[in-house]
This record gives structure tokens, sequence and C-alpha cells, in this order.
């Protein structure tokens, strides 16, 4: 595994407009749901895995979870700023984003469970993370290979966050699963919390595609009922993806049985060479270098 540490990344959103794939704005707002999950849910990644560092004796792996850490807690303060950029332009996510926030803060929260049982909850969020990683990984690597957005004329700087962040999931993509094999590996858990993650995945982002387009400012639904259906969504998700500005959707199923395999380990999925090989020219990353690379300067100096 490379030496993993968070890259300090700049993004500046003020030529990018909030359909970003140019005359696709529900392809746009199904990618943006991501921004809408992200800063919360790696927060809470951040949290858990902090509880957990003390429980950590093998110190390769725990220097990987303070990469791993560092480079979650970047991304989460990446999409916030998305977040921001789409008030501005008209579009308000908090009451999404607050659902998402009482979702890893309460219901899967410290509290949810009795004392007793916080260490067995504190195992059951190791694997849910296992779960949830191993799908942004799958995700990652589909983001730094597609070039379907390339040729739709996708914002620049939009896609090299997507990519630098999906780089950096591939680049880590091993983590979360080795900690929770470090400190529980129960197969029933593990396929336990991947079924309900992947139920739970695909119902939000397509919760959070619905609120996306009914509050969409540019009257994207004039003429039509508000709020999608599933089936709209589905079809809508489909149409995307055949252009190729999303991964299909039997790519994304297939992946479940991929990971309750026996002998399932991330390092087989995705290639770590393919994401450093992005992230030493995506403008984001080479900007955290240079900026990286000045301060040691001015230490050493």
């Amino acid at each position: 595994m490379a030496d993993l540490k968070p890259r300090r990344v700049k993004f500046d959103w003020e030529n990018t407009p909030l359909h970003w794939i140019p005359e696709d704005p529900y392809a746009t707002h199904i990618i943006n749901v991501l921004h809408l999950l992200l800063p919360a849910g790696e927060r809470w990644f951040v949290h858990v895995y902090k509880q957990i560092l003390p429980y950590i004796h093998d110190e390769q792996l725990k220097a990987e979870v303070k990469g791993f850490m560092g480079q979650e807690g970047t991304h989460a303060v990446a999409h916030q700023n998305v977040l921001h950029h789409m008030k501005v332009q008209g579009l308000d996510p908090d009451p999404f984003v607050a659902q998402i926030e009482w979702l890893f803060e309460q219901l899967l929260g410290d509290s949810t469970m009795p004392p007793f049982a916080r260490e067995k909850w504190l195992r059951e969020r190791l694997a849910i993370i296992a779960a949830i990683e191993h799908f942004t990984a799958v995700l990652g690597k589909w983001i730094v290979d597609s070039r379907g957005l390339d040729a739709a004329g996708a914002d620049p700087v939009m896609l090299d966050l997507l990519r630098w962040h999906g780089a950096e999931e591939v680049e880590h993509r091993s983590v979360a699963y080795d900690v929770f094999m470090h400190l529980d590996g129960s197969y029933a858990r593990r396929t336990r919390a991947m079924l309900v993650t992947s139920v739970a995945f695909a119902w939000i982002w397509g919760r959070g595609t619905k609120f996306m387009v009914a509050h969409d400012p540019h009257e994207l639904r004039a003429g039509r009922p508000t709020a999608m259906t599933e089936r709209e969504f589905l079809g809508r998700f489909r149409d995307a993806a055949r252009r190729g500005r999303l991964p299909s959707l039997s790519s994304l199923v297939v992946e479940v049985p991929k990971y309750l395999k026996p002998s399932y380990h991330p390092s087989r999925h995705g290639s770590t060479q393919s994401a450093l090989d992005y992230l030493a020219v995506s403008p984001a990353a080479v900007y955290a270098a240079e900026l990286a690379a000045a301060r040691k300067s001015d230490v050493d100096g």
C-alpha cells in the first residue's frame, strides 16, 4: 500500500454551473447526491476510527488508519464547500443534509446502543464502514477510468474533485476492511453490514436525487409532476449509464456478491498505480503537493 497522506487540495467553484454536465441536469443531480452524503459520512468515519485506534496493535495498520482519517477529513471539507456553492446557485441542500447528519450522528451514533453493547456496536459500525468503503472504491475506480463525463463536456473543476476523491478511495481501499478483520472478522457481521448498507445506499441515492430535482431552481420539472418516481429515477440512471456518465446499475449490483465471497480482499479490486497516476496530474493534487513542498522547505530552511 502507498504511504497514505491527506492532500490539502483547493478548488475554485466560481465558474462551475449548477448543472455541471451540460444539458444533462438529471445525471448532474444523481452524482450531486454524493455531495449531500459525504461530508457527514466521512466525519462519522473519522469519529469511529478515533475510538478504535487504541485497539489496533499492528503499527503499520495503525499508520494506515491515521492516513485514512486524514484523507477522509479532507474529503469532507471539499464536499462541504460544494454544498455551499449549491446554495449560492439557488439550491439549498440543508433539509436533506440534516437528515443525513441525523442518520450518522444519531442512528449510527455512540449512544444508539446501551453501555453494555457499546463494544459490539463499535464492531458493527466498523463492518458498515468496510462495506461503504467497498462501494466508494468501486465508484472511485469508475470515475478515474471512465471518459464519458469528459466527452459530455463536464466542468473540469468538478471532474477533478470527483477524480481526486475517487483516486484516494482506490488508494486506501483496503484500510477499512483490514481494520475490521484485525479487530473482528466475523463473516456473519460482514454479510449483514453489506446487505444493510447496499439497500440503504440505493434508497438514499434515489431519495437524494428526487430531492435535488424537486428543488432545482431552473424549473426543471415544469409541466411535470414535481416528484420523480422510482421508475423515472431508474430510467434516468440507466440513460446516463448508457452514455458513460454513470456506472451501470448492474455493475453496482454485482459488487455485493463479490464482497460476500469468503476470499474477498479489496486489494484485488482496482489499481493503486492507476490512482497514483491520476493524482500525479490532478490540478488539485498537484497544488497540494507544491504547497506541502513549499511548507517543508520553509521548515527546513
